[in-house]
């Protein structure tokens, strides 16, 4: 009996001690036990996610004989797939030689004053060591845990804890350094420490701090004193251009994943921007036969893309149906940091795609009215049209353009920017970044001060007034605070009528001089009579200036002195500054301090379509113009010179043929054969229109708007104050009346009908 309580006592003991084994064994942060049993279902079902693993497989078997740091995860993910211990054997050898080295530190960034020994290359040591030990952690000695704990505390951790967050030490802020590198450095960090924080014991309070600072990045508003900026818009984008908003977003969701994989019963800060982010990476993405292409503003390239942050949100929980169309349409291998289908974070959290939608469900124009960036297009299919203009900041990876604008169609960039080179050749500071790198308007050859890409413009550029009602789209960029030490008024509207795009320059100096007005082409272009033509492969446009003058149409120059000139220019190409490219300026002549351009950008709809709208240039006594005659439409469009501010108190009213309006700018709309029937029309920055003696709209105060008329519904766009209160005339009762998007109740009395809005 004696013997036996003894035996039980033992086999307790024996229990206890393996309960306690298995509550203390590593918890993976990514390929959790969960997802590769996920994956392995998936492998036997899925004939693509089969192909994907296989791929992924023959990566891991090269890393056998050729290593590569950067691919551990291959060897992690082989080895908890195939149980084979040669990948296991493989990651502990990288693992030991790379946490014995001397220091992980750049040798650049250690001569800095205080030296940084934490950077982003530190930063993926991290990553490293943490999807290293995702694989083998359970299977080291204590004595090569040690080591490698030791080595990645000494030389990844504390350095980027000490320097970039805890209070004894830290060296770095928000408003220096709180872009895309305060995000990886602080949350690779972050990552490494969960991996490793049953060995650390001051893990949980740093854990927790660590999680509750990112209220404190996704918030930083900028700072006067600095220049600095804000570092988020509310509706989920980011400044620092697509590249660096992907990478940064994308270290610090990571870092969420595996705090949520880990510590599932710890709350996490809710950040409610985060649902908006996929939705950014998709407004700045162009859906294409072939790589999805992304705006180039910034540092960025066209096939960079946001798919690891958009796959790492959906693992968080943030699963619209939209960011199943976004990252269905990615081919892999877009992005250097990408979850690619057939690399091993991309395969573990690969979305179920059942429920992938045939388009998004997205507006086809939006506004980032706290980063200035908008992109208007004409439908979400493939090889739609998109143009995009960005104002805002310039600071740091934010390039010297504001009021540049991009245009994609038919599957390509047709005028794009410069982009970028690589950040340590002469041509990157004294090109790439400058402003005659973009398409933007010129003062006697200046435009942004060069010293902004260092220390920030105190006035940022600004957006506004989007609208879009279909055909007819509409915004404002202003960039007269960046350019004010040379302009008192740089605006520039875009007017998208049809198939014509109006690029409307309102310019005024500080001096008399010379205005140029420069455009990138993308793919081949010449000058054909008074037009630019550019061809990108299908992508096709005319380029046409108006006013202040147009082309000369022949080769003589010399007997039209008062034309515009078309200068070109040849400058370092992307992708080989050894290259070069040519890009265009189109100079008015005349020495004047204030004017304004007016050039048309004609979409066609193939290399060879002859269905060319006709346009008109029209002048008048304080208006200048354009008609535009379209597949049987005719639009007038009318800019009032007396309304760019140079009256103070006096109202800009001004009659242009049988329309009389205060308006800015105007556009109405009539059949061809039926000048009397306004089918919609367009004010910019107007209080009142009559036709005849007939008001059709009416408010107190400036608003910018679309009215379009179809039967007797009403689709209206309308924006400019907090709140808005208008009335607008109609011969019967609307049978529906849609205001910025919603449905309206219809109070309509004595041929009027009237809304009230209220921010």
């Amino acid at each position: 009996m004696k013997h036996f309580k003894k035996l039980i006592f033992l086999f307790l003991i024996s229990l206890f001690m393996e309960m306690k084994a298995i509550a203390q064994k590593h918890q993976n942060l990514f390929f959790t036990p969960e997802r590769i049993t996920l994956l392995k279902k998936r492998i036997e079902t899925d004939t693509e996610i089969r192909k994907n693993w296989e791929e992924a497989l023959s990566v891991a078997k090269l890393q056998l004989q050729k290593p590569d740091l950067d691919k551990i995860d291959y060897l992690s993910l082989a080895y908890l797939m195939t149980g084979e211990q040669m990948y296991a054997d493989k990651v502990k050898e990288q693992l030991l030689k790379l946490c014995t080295r001397n220091t992980w530190s750049n040798p650049e960034m250690l001569k800095r004053q205080p030296a940084w020994s934490s950077d982003l290359r530190t930063a993926g040591n991290c990553w490293i060591v943490t999807m290293g030990l995702e694989g083998i952690y359970d299977q080291l000695s204590k004595e090569e845990k040690n080591t490698i704990v030791s080595g990645l505390m000494r030389m990844g951790i504390r350095p980027a804890l000490d320097e970039w967050f805890l209070p004894e030490k830290r060296i770095h802020t928000l408003n220096s350094m709180g872009h895309n590198w305060w995000s990886s450095c602080v949350y690779m960090a972050g990552v490494a420490l969960l991996s490793v924080k049953d060995e650390v014991p001051e893990s949980g309070k740093w854990l927790k701090d660590l999680s509750e600072s990112s209220e404190e990045w996704f918030g930083f508003a900028g700072d006067q004193l600095q220049n600095k900026v804000k570092t988020w818009d509310a509706n989920g984008g980011m400044y620092e251009s697509v590249n660096y908003a992907s990478f940064g977003v994308s270290e610090y969701l990571l870092f969420r994943l595996a705090f949520q994989n880990v510590l599932p019963k710890v709350k996490q800060p809710d950040i409610p921007l985060l649902k908006n982010i996929p939705s950014f990476f998709m407004n700045v993405g162009y859906s294409r036969d072939g790589m999805m292409y992304s705006l180039t503003f910034g540092d960025s390239h066209k096939n960079i893309v946001g798919e690891r942050p958009v796959k790492l949100l959906w693992a968080l929980g943030y699963q619209n149906p939209n960011s199943l169309w976004y990252l269905n349409n990615i081919e892999t291998g877009q992005h250097r940091e990408g979850l690619a289908k057939n690399a091993p974070m991309g395969l573990v959290y690969h979305p179920d795609f059942s429920k992938l939608p045939q388009l998004p469900n997205l507006p086809t124009s939006q506004l980032y009215e706290e980063m200035d960036w908008a992109t208007l297009r004409d439908s979400w299919k493939k090889n739609s049209t998109l143009l995009a203009v960005k104002s805002g900041h310039t600071w740091n990876h934010s390039h010297a353009d504001v009021n540049s604008f991009l245009l994609l169609h038919k599957g390509e960039f047709v005028i794009k920017d410069a982009g970028h080179s690589w950040y340590a050749s002469k041509e990157y500071p004294a090109y790439f970044f400058q402003s005659p790198a973009h398409n933007v308007l010129t003062f006697n050859g200046k435009y942004q001060p060069t010293e902004q890409q260092y220390h920030g413009a105190p006035l940022r550029g600004e957006m506004t007034n989007l609208l879009d009602v279909g055909d007819i789209k509409y915004v404002l960029s202003n960039g007269t605070g960046p350019t004010s030490s040379i302009y008192s008024r740089n605006f520039r509207h875009f007017l998208w009528i049809g198939k014509v795009i109006l690029v409307i320059d309102d310019v005024k100096a500080h001096e008399t001089g010379k205005f140029e007005w420069l455009i990138h082409p993308a793919g081949e272009s010449q000058k054909v009579r008074g037009d630019i033509s550019i061809v990108n492969k299908n992508g096709a446009v005319l380029v046409r200036p108006l006013f202040p003058e147009t082309l000369v149409e022949t080769g003589f120059n010399h007997d039209f002195p008062e034309k515009m000139i078309l200068n070109e220019v040849l400058a370092p190409k992307e992708d080989n500054v050894k290259e070069q490219e040519k890009y265009y300026g189109i100079a008015y002549p005349e020495q004047v301090r204030q004017t304004k351009f007016i050039t048309a950008i004609i979409l066609k709809d193939s290399v060879n379509d002859t269905n060319i709208p006709e346009i008109e240039r029209v002048t008048g006594e304080d208006m200048i113009g354009v008609k535009i005659k379209q597949n049987g439409k005719v639009t007038d469009v009318y800019l009032n010179l007396k309304a760019d501010g140079r009256l103070m108190h006096l109202n800009s009213v001004k009659t242009f043929g049988n329309i009389t309006t205060d308006a800015y700018l105007t556009a109405v709309s009539h059949p061809e054969n039926e000048p009397n029937t306004i089918s919609d029309y367009f004010i910019g920055y107007g209080s009142f229109i009559r036709k005849d003696q007939q008001t059709l709209f009416s408010s107190l105060s400036k608003l910018s708007l679309v009215v379009k008329a179809k039967d007797t519904n009403y689709d209206i766009q309308i924006t400019g104050q907090p709140l808005i209160r208008a009335s607008f005339a109609a011969s019967i009762k609307p049978n529906s009346l849609s205001v910025n998007g919603q449905m309206q109740k219809v109070d309509f009395q004595k041929g009027i009908f009237s809304i009230n809005l209220q921010k």
